[in-house]
């Protein structure tokens, strides 16, 4: 299986580096050294700040250990992986994506990313046979399904294998990775972070679809996507 991913991680890389590539002629903006956003942003939210647990599908994705023994993952290779899903997801209708969420500060980032892209969403729990079972009330048809953590959402990923439709997954460095058809390295526990992320996907799926054609256009704020606490978002609204 870890061959097939890394297959399908090759194309679509190869994919997303044409786009790069045309990104001066298209109007689209780029953050410092070719970045969707600046290093400096990336750091501040703790995207690349992972856990003290490495699987064995996770390792190839981490930079360093820090002394208290945190694992940091590649801020450029999240960079990538985050341009690579963008095109994977705006390949497909966006009926027949479904976006899934079970952590609290990933239901609000993955929630608002699934309306602004126009694909379903499904909170909390993942009930057994909503992707396998076509006699059930609930029961959903999809293409692509977006996993926000696959510890969490494990049904999600086991029912989407048996009908071999195509998983993106955010992970963290202690997640599994089986059955994941592309990866995007991330902490995906941290309520700045997972905004971060969802924020910069929908604008890259809209970009890639050509619903717009340059950051300034995205007209969405990150605060949008960060789950509040004591009634406030932490982040400010990034930048344009």
């Amino acid at each position: 299986m870890d061959e097939e991913i890394k297959e399908n991680e090759n194309e679509l890389a190869q994919n997303a580096d044409i786009v790069s590539a045309e990104a001066p002629e298209t109007g689209q903006s780029a953050g410092e050294n070719g970045l969707l956003a600046g290093q400096n942003d990336y750091l501040e939210v703790g995207v690349h700040i992972a856990t003290k647990v490495k699987s064995a599908g996770m390792k190839r994705f981490i930079y360093k250990v820090r002394e208290d023994g945190l694992y940091l993952l590649d801020l450029k290779t999240i960079d990538q992986k985050i341009r690579v899903a963008a095109l994977m997801i705006a390949r497909y209708d966006p009926k027949d994506v479904v976006v899934t969420a079970s952590r609290i500060y990933a239901i609000v980032a993955a929630e608002k990313f699934a309306s602004i892209i126009g694909a379903k969403f499904i909170k909390g729990r993942v009930t057994p046979g909503i992707f396998t079972n076509p006699h059930r009330s609930d029961y959903m048809e999809s293409k692509l399904i977006m996993i926000s953590d696959s510890r969490n959402e494990k049904q999600a990923i086991k029912e989407a294998s048996m009908k071999n439709i195509p998983i993106v997954a955010l992970s963290d460095t202690d997640n599994s990775t089986k059955f994941v058809d592309l990866i995007v390295p991330a902490n995906n526990r941290g309520r700045r972070s997972l905004a971060f992320i969802y924020y910069l996907l929908a604008r890259e799926v809209l970009k890639a679809r050509g619903d717009i054609k340059s950051d300034s256009e995205f007209k969405y704020s990150l605060d949008e996507f960060e789950a509040k606490s004591e009634g406030r978002p932490v982040v400010q609204q990034m930048q344009q």
